[in-house]
C-alpha cells in the first residue's frame, strides 16, 4: 500500500514540474478541430528538397 502512495507523489511531483516548466506555452484545451487548429505548413511528397536537387546534378 505504501508503493501505491509514493508512487502517485512521484508521479504528482513530475507531473507539476512539467507543467512548471512549460509556462504558459502548454495547450491543455484538448483536440482542436476547424478554424482555430494550428498545423505546420504540408510539403508536398513530389518536391524535392534543396540538398537533394543540387546532389543529382
Amino acid at each position: 500500500m505504501w508503493k501505491l502512495i509514493v508512487g502517485f507523489i512521484a508521479f504528482a511531483a513530475l507531473a507539476l514540474f512539467v507543467i512548471m516548466k512549460g509556462g504558459d506555452k502548454l495547450d491543455m484545451s484538448g483536440e482542436k478541430h476547424g478554424a482555430e487548429a494550428v498545423h505546420a505548413p504540408e510539403v508536398p511528397a513530389s518536391a524535392p528538397s534543396a540538398p537533394a536537387a543540387s546532389a543529382a546534378k
